[in-house]
Order: structure tokens, then sequence, then C-alpha cells
């Protein structure tokens, strides 16, 4: 079925998921993220403008990440597309016209990714949040997670706030030379911007 010419757009869909997995695990490694890049696409603080703003608004975009968004559209619209024709060729003996099973994957996967989307967007606090903490962070010391951190080239770190809330932010060596390695203990000692920070080896290794 994966490779059947009227399964195209399935396959298609499935394939795309792969690929960001690989694209998001390459980015990690040099301290980007696809994430942060897709979600620039949209204002901060959850609204969105234009034409389609009460569609994407429907379907969470600016509440959720927007990649989580895209991950749950491919993965529904695959699956979708995937059970109409398991379901046509058990019943017909054929596989369903690729045009009319792409439209009804794709109205079926619509009220998915909402669902999802909604639960999702729960579970993130509200940017607000986010910004308050942001800005408390600096003198808190993080610990690099992913990649190495050089300067200009940021890599993910976790860092809890004044709550006890574990947040992931982007961290980049302030001096010229300086690198950090996956595990290692900074002090992050400027906000560069939104969850970006410059750091500093951390002066109290003993302090937790």
């Amino acid at each position: 079925m994966l490779f059947a010419v009227e399964t195209w757009p399935f396959t298609v869909a499935s394939g795309l998921l792969l690929l960001i997995a690989i694209i998001e695990c390459l980015a990690m490694v040099v301290g980007a993220s696809l994430s942060q890049s897709l979600q620039q696409m949209f204002p901060e603080g959850g609204e969105v403008a234009g034409p389609f703003d009460k569609v994407l608004d429907w379907l969470s975009v600016g509440r959720v990440p927007l990649l989580v968004l895209v991950i749950l559209f491919l993965a529904c619209f695959a699956l979708a597309g995937f059970a109409l024709n398991l379901i046509v060729h058990s019943l017909l003996g054929f596989w369903a016209p690729t045009l009319i099973a792409a439209i009804v994957a794709f109205v079926v996967t619509l009220p998915m990714v909402r669902l999802l989307g909604a639960g999702v967007a729960r579970l993130i606090p509200q940017d607000e949040t986010y910004a308050v903490s942001f800005e408390s962070l600096v003198g808190r010391v993080a610990t690099i997670v992913t990649g190495t951190a050089r300067p200009g080239f940021p890599a993910q770190a976790k860092v809890a706030n004044e709550h006890g809330q574990m947040l992931y932010v982007m961290v980049e060596p302030e001096a010229e030379g300086m690198t950090f390695q996956s595990g290692e203990r900074v002090l992050l000692t400027k906000q560069l911007a939104g969850n970006r920070f410059a750091g500093a080896v951390n002066p109290w290794p003993d302090l937790i």
C-alpha cells in the first residue's frame, strides 16, 4: 500500500514526517531549532492575522509550536488516508482514487488536528508566563542539553525559573573562542532576544 500509485499523497506525508525528524536532529546538533524557525513565521502572543486568521486560530496556530501542528497534520493525514484505502480495498478490492482519498483525508484531518492541538495548548503555559520567566533567568545556572555552543551558534539548555518550572533556552558563549559542551553548567549573563542568552563559565560549580 505504501508504494501504490493511488496512495502517493499519504506516502509523501509519511516521508515528510521522517524528513522533519532528521532535520530537527541535525539542527539540534549545531545548536539550532527547526521549531523556532517556523514559529518566527507568526507574531508572538498567540495572535495570527490575514484572510485565514480564524482558521489558523481554530487550529491553535500561535498557541502551539508550529512544528508540532505540522507533525500532527502530516501524521493524521497519512493515517486517515491509509485507513481509508485499507477499508476501500478490503470491501471493493481496489485502492481509493487519489483525489477523492486526499480530499476525504484532509477533511478528516482538520478536526483531528484541532482536537489534538487544543489538548497540547492546554499543557503549554501562556506566552506571557514565558516572557516573565525568561526575563528573570539572567543570573541563573543552565545545563547544556544538546549540541555544542559557540559564539553565534547557540545550543539548547535547560534552566529552572523562580517557581521551579523547567524552561528550555538557547545559550551561546559571551566570549570569543569559548565553547560549551553538552552536560556543562553555565551562568546566564545576558538575555539576547526571546529565549536566547549569552552565558559564561559557571563560577559556582557546586551551587545548584
